[in-house]
């Protein structure tokens, strides 16, 4: 996927990002840097972890993010599904 372009300063776009992935459900953060967000994400049933990654460019101003299972083949498009809300969340969609 496409980075996430933001405008303005990088503290505002980190707070803004890090309040988009609180309100993930069953989403815990495990670090919180200055150019860096990374959570885990643990599905509803089986309780599998995915790994969230976020990083500040400031420089060309984007956001770069990846969701990644830890286990199995095939995740069935879950986060897929979570980076394109993610984006949307951010960008101030739904």
């Amino acid at each position: 996927m496409d980075p996430i372009p933001y405008a303005g300063p990088l503290r505002a776009a980190r707070a803004r990002m890090l309040a988009v992935l609180q309100a993930l459900p069953r989403t815990r953060i495990v670090e919180e840097g200055a150019d860096v967000l990374r959570a885990e994400c643990h599905s509803l049933v089986f309780r599998f972890v995915d790994d969230v990654e976020i990083r500040f460019d400031d420089t060309a101003k984007l956001i770069h993010f990846r969701s990644a299972s830890r286990l199995g083949r095939s995740d069935f498009g879950v986060n897929r599904e979570r980076m394109d809300h993610l984006r949307k969340a951010f960008l101030g969609g739904s």
